[in-house]
């Protein structure tokens, strides 16, 4: 099995992950982000637990984590528009691990917390 090569960008905010899909668009869950998961979810950010997401919550939070990305090129992204764009996809895998990868620098701990 072929291995997923990551593809990131590191800025002065936060990380981005870049997914491929219509066109390499980059993931971000920054405040806003999370806070608008959140209310399409009806969770909290603690109370989502990755074995338990089903293909509509995934669409939420990749919508969540794209609404920068879609704003940056004068696009409007509708929630409606993820089954159509994530099929855009080479494969499943990579939306689940640019997805985690994502969560993950979201909440990583940077340099200036650690000291």
């Amino acid at each position: 099995m072929a291995q997923t090569k990551k593809a990131t960008v590191k800025t002065d905010k936060n990380n981005l992950v870049v997914i491929k899909l219509d066109r390499p668009r980059f993931i971000r869950f920054g405040h806003k982000a999370l806070k608008k998961l959140g209310a399409l979810t009806g969770k909290s950010i603690n109370g989502m637990n990755a074995d338990e997401f089903d293909l509509e919550e995934l669409e939420k939070i990749l919508y969540c984590g794209l609404l920068s990305d879609a704003k940056e090129h004068g696009e409007s992204l509708e929630l409606a528009d993820m089954e159509d764009l994530l099929d855009c996809a080479d494969n499943f895998m990579d939306i689940v691990n640019a997805m985690n990868e994502a969560l993950d620098r979201a909440f990583e701990e940077t340099e200036k917390q650690k000291n």
